[in-house]
């Protein structure tokens, strides 16, 4: 999902500050948090509302907070989203040149020269993990795939805004298929979106949208990506007179990772794929700010939908 532009980098500015102090503590870097229980119980709430949405014969897939260097690589997510991206680095070589490394930091000084790139980066998208898999299942079958994959996921947008963190939770529906069946899934997760919102008694609309791409090439991407309507996201202000935030996204990735990954369907073209991804932390936070901190005081149908 797209971010949004605006930072309240001013904590005395924020019309969230009231409420940011019951959800989160600060953990020494902007966007990075430690979750209160208020809010987590509201979170497990939502992801089992969520659970509650998932279509019959999805097959379910959680994935770790870091997945494989050569694979996002090879999805294209380093040409799309370069300055997003965070890598693992660990200290090597022998015994005695990571003591000096440790020494240095000891006595104050950089140690990070030490360090050489793993074999992992943190996960940007859940879905990313995910066309490996099924291309070394081999040809898709004739009815195509559904998946329901989860993960903490990053994206190195330093911001103080609770909208954007840089450590936060998304689940996706993924569909994998023929070009009629992602539009179809698509069109049919925009209404059930649409409906979703209004249960949560959260204001609303549905836009069509483009990614931050990365650089002046990325410029003709977004354009193009408008143009053959391939985004669409379902925004919310979090209070009035608010830029509405990304909290859904509803997206058509064309035959991109059929082709990255040589994902064939039965007949041997590149399958299609689309996903809806829920920003799981954005929608949490959303209900806080329409809402309030006292959830018994939220509305009827919020609470019903949450089982509150």
């Amino acid at each position: 999902m797209s971010a949004p532009q605006a930072d309240n980098s001013d904590p005395a500015a924020d019309p969230l500050a009231g409420i940011s102090s019951e959800l989160f503590v600060r953990l020494g870097a902007d966007g990075v948090y430690a979750r209160t229980a208020l809010y987590e119980g509201v979170m497990e709430r939502l992801v089992a509302l969520v659970d509650r949405l998932r279509e019959a014969g999805a097959e379910v897939l959680r994935f770790p907070p870091v997945m494989s260097r050569r694979q996002l690589e090879r999805s294209g997510y380093l040409r799309s989203f370069p300055n997003l991206l965070g890598c693992v680095c660990t200290l090597h070589g022998s015994e005695a040149a990571i003591r000096a490394a440790v020494e240095r930091c000891e006595s104050g000084d950089d140690w990070t020269a030490a360090l050489a790139p793993a074999d992992l980066v943190l996960t940007p998208a859940a879905c990313y993990p995910l066309y490996p898999l099924v291309a070394a299942r081999g040809p898709l079958p004739a009815a195509g795939l559904l998946f329901d994959v989860a993960a903490d996921c990053f994206r190195r947008e330093p911001s103080r805004s609770l909208d954007r963190l840089q450590s936060f939770r998304m689940r996706e529906f993924v569909r994998l298929g023929s070009p009629e069946d992602i539009t179809a899934f698509r069109e049919r997760w925009v209404a059930r979106a649409r409906e979703l919102a209004a249960e949560l008694a959260l204001p609303h609309t549905v836009e069509i949208a483009n990614d931050p791409f990365f650089g002046r090439v990325g410029q003709v991407m977004a354009v193009s990506q408008l143009q053959q309507s391939l985004k669409f996201e379902l925004l919310i202000p979090y209070f009035a007179g608010a830029r509405p935030t990304a909290c859904m996204s509803f997206n058509y990735h064309r035959e991109h990772f059929g082709q990255a990954w040589g994902i064939k369907a039965s007949g041997g073209a590149p399958v299609h794929t689309g996903c809806v991804a829920f920003g799981l932390d954005r929608l949490a936070v959303a209900l806080f700010a329409r809402h309030g901190l006292d959830t018994g005081r939220w509305p009827p149908s919020t609470r019903r939908a949450l089982s509150l």
